[in-house]
């Protein structure tokens, strides 16, 4: 197999199904066929979020509450950035998604939880700037209900490449590794 055919998607006919241009990538920015970048991005957001939770509750219990409160606070900021990178890709796939069908409308809720999680951690991070020497449960709080909105959303993110197949190679493709 040639070099570029690991990056692009086998030839389809003209009238491809929805199904398979929900797989194939928009463009080589959003990653070759079969590895999409979303998926790869969203592990900085989750992560530095994840961690700005640890480093809360840290805070939150006495362990040096001003250093982990201050490290809780850049690690949200990390995850906003992050998030809105990994969102450009994920914009990149929805598009893919034939309008009308089951995978454009999870598709889109788990858009909308994901722009709700980030307008929460936008919101805790306002709340922590304002709070700069002080643990802030407020901006703990607003995080947590993002954290429950990031994992909704993941649920969905995972019906759609794992159920629907969004972005995964075509079975051809899988078989050959069997």
């Amino acid at each position: 197999m040639s070099s570029r055919a690991s990056w692009t998607a086998p030839h389809l006919p003209d009238e491809e199904s929805a199904l398979r241009r929900a797989k194939r990538p928009r463009s080589i920015l959003a990653g070759p066929y079969g590895h999409p970048f979303h998926a790869l991005m969203i592990t900085v957001p989750i992560g530095a979020w994840t961690a700005s939770l640890v480093f809360d509750i840290l805070a939150l219990f006495g362990v040096e509450p001003e250093a982990f409160s201050l490290a809780a606070q850049w690690l949200v900021a990390i995850g906003i950035v992050g998030a809105l990178l990994a969102a450009v890709f994920g914009l990149m796939d929805l598009s893919k998604l034939t309008s009308g069908t089951r995978a454009r409308l999870i598709a889109l809720t788990h858009m909308v939880f994901n722009t709700i999680a980030i307008l929460l951690f936008a919101g805790s991070f306002i709340v922590r700037l304002t709070q700069p020497d002080q643990v802030s449960v407020a901006g703990f709080v607003l995080s947590v209900v993002a954290m429950l909105c990031v994992g909704f959303s993941g649920f969905l993110g995972g019906e759609l490449t794992y159920r629907y197949g969004v972005r995964v190679a075509d079975e051809e493709t899988q078989q050959r590794g069997y």
